[in-house]
């Protein structure tokens, strides 16, 4: 995680980055220097609900759910096309919003 927070951080490097994690044991980052323009929010425990991710697979899953793939690849191909075409910044927006996040972005500065 720390190799991918540093390489994350040299990308517009003058962006400020607010990174969502959560309390899987991997994103233990305590031995660690966080690169300055990284801020990490933590999550509370088993609250899967507040993980944009997981609400972002749900989404995703209501289009995907019920298909019959022949094989990895169409699936692969389906993910891909399903992302490119339909996961506008406006819908990531709506499906991903939390007062939650906002509030613990407010509490960080």
């Amino acid at each position: 995680m720390i190799k991918y927070l540093l390489a994350f951080s040299k990308h517009r490097s003058a962006e400020l980055k607010i990174i969502i994690i959560d309390n899987a044991g991997f994103h233990s980052l305590t031995k660690y220097e966080i690169p300055q323009n990284i801020k990490l929010v933590r999550i509370p425990l088993y609250s899967p609900e507040l993980n944009p991710s997981e609400k972002i697979w749900a989404y995703i899953k209501q289009y995907y759910k019920n298909r019959v793939f022949g094989n990895l690849e169409n699936v692969k191909s389906w993910l891909h096309h399903f992302v490119k075409e339909n996961m506008t910044q406006e819908i990531v927006k709506s499906i991903t919003h939390n007062n939650f996040f906002l509030n613990a972005f407010y509490d960080v500065f």
